[in-house]
């Protein structure tokens, strides 16, 4: 989410500040459930006034047999309309049983909203971007299983139809190879690997998290018949007690006769801030960033009619580059980004946190530095 107000996270975040020394255990506690609805506030020419939520419930799926290292689910929604007649719809849901034996990801998602659509590779101008409607129905459900103490495997699929129009003259897009200009449709049967043994999921000071994705979408399904390789990964590294280094890395590839809503897109509030997502894209697409977090427990205490809190937040900087590349232009050109933002723990015992980042990517020829504003739940990585 990008460019959005929330008077919730701006009311805390004026609050007055006294550091104190305390670690990031001190956040621990007795597992509960919470929910935190964030009100979402922004203007663009494209869309107009956006207004909507996005909230996340967490919980604890072991309820009647509970074991003390099982990590919390969540269920998250994020809806928004904008006065321009536009509609998103994103329901995501995480669910850990008992002592983490299974983790199963799902996600429905329905959007009628416009998006700028910039050619694809790595020297794109913002001029020549297109501004294309874009109605997209999104189904995706994984399931990986703890086969030994930190090693998971699983099953994922994904079916994805979208739908694209312009009022351009032009069409979507003024280049006459574009494939599945209009849209298409795809579902990805894949297979799922997951090295896992991060002391906690939602705020890692510790551990390391890798995944790899492979996926097929056969042709008797799909628009046309496509492979794609996933693989990310984050290591976490405790400098003291209250302060931790992150690191991270992403990459996918795409092969067949690839459509360019099927590509990898660079920039989202995860990695590469500071891009909108999609300015590039390709076939292939890495990327790679750094992250220093550091706890911070004010001391204060915020009482304002009937709410009476003690916030505690984390401060962090971060550093990346990425880029994207065909299979016959092999040229790495990594694209810069940095940034920093503060975090608002609102749920201490899952460590659970709203985020707010600002990003900033690359100053092209004739162009405004890229850059921008992101409110999210949960952290990046």
């Amino acid at each position: 989410m990008r460019k959005v107000v929330s008077a919730l996270t701006l009311c805390l975040l004026a609050s007055g500040l006294q550091a104190q020394d305390a670690p990031i255990d001190s956040l621990l506690a007795a597992r509960r459930r919470s929910f935190l609805p964030v009100p979402i506030l922004g203007y663009s020419p494209e869309k107009g006034l956006e207004f909507g939520v996005v909230a996340l419930y967490s919980y604890y799926g072991d309820k009647k047999n509970p074991a003390p290292t099982t990590r919390n689910s969540t269920a998250s929604l994020l809806s928004t309309f904008t006065t321009n007649s536009q509609f998103k719809l994103d329901l995501r849901f995480e669910n850990w049983t008992r002592d983490n034996l299974w983790h199963i990801r799902t996600n429905f998602r329905y959007h009628d909203f416009p998006m700028y659509f910039f050619g694809i590779g790595d020297t794109t101008h913002y001029d020549n971007r297109s501004l294309v409607g874009n109605r997209r129905y999104k189904v995706s459900a994984e399931a990986e299983r703890r086969v030994s103490r930190h090693f998971y495997a699983g099953m994922s699929l994904l079916s994805q139809h979208d739908t694209y129009d312009s009022d351009d003259p032009k069409g979507v897009y003024p280049v006459s190879n574009l494939i599945d200009k209009e849209g298409g449709y795809y579902t990805f049967i894949g297979a799922t690997a997951i090295f896992d043994n991060r002391d906690n999921q939602n705020y890692t000071t510790k551990g390391s998290f890798v995944r790899m994705n492979i996926s097929w979408a056969p042709q008797f399904i799909s628009t046309r018949s496509l492979w794609r390789l996933e693989g990310k990964a984050s290591h976490f590294i405790p400098l003291s007690r209250k302060s931790t280094l992150g690191l991270n890395g992403y990459a996918v590839s795409t092969q067949g006769e690839v459509p360019f809503y099927m590509m990898g897109e660079m920039g989202n509030d995860n990695i590469m801030r500071g891009y909108y997502t999609g300015r590039y894209r390709d076939k292939n697409y890495i990327a790679a960033q750094a992250e220093y977090r550091y706890f911070l427990d004010p001391g204060i205490r915020i009482k304002f009619w009937f709410v009476d809190m003690h916030p505690t937040f984390a401060l962090a900087g971060f550093a990346g580059a990425g880029t994207v590349f065909s299979n016959r232009n092999i040229d790495i050109n990594p694209k810069p980004n940095y940034g920093a933002g503060i975090r608002w723990f609102y749920d201490k015992t899952s460590r659970l946190t709203v985020r707010l980042d600002y990003g900033i990517g690359e100053k092209r020829a004739g162009e405004k530095r890229q850059g921008g504003f992101y409110l999210s739940i949960a952290e990046a990585f």
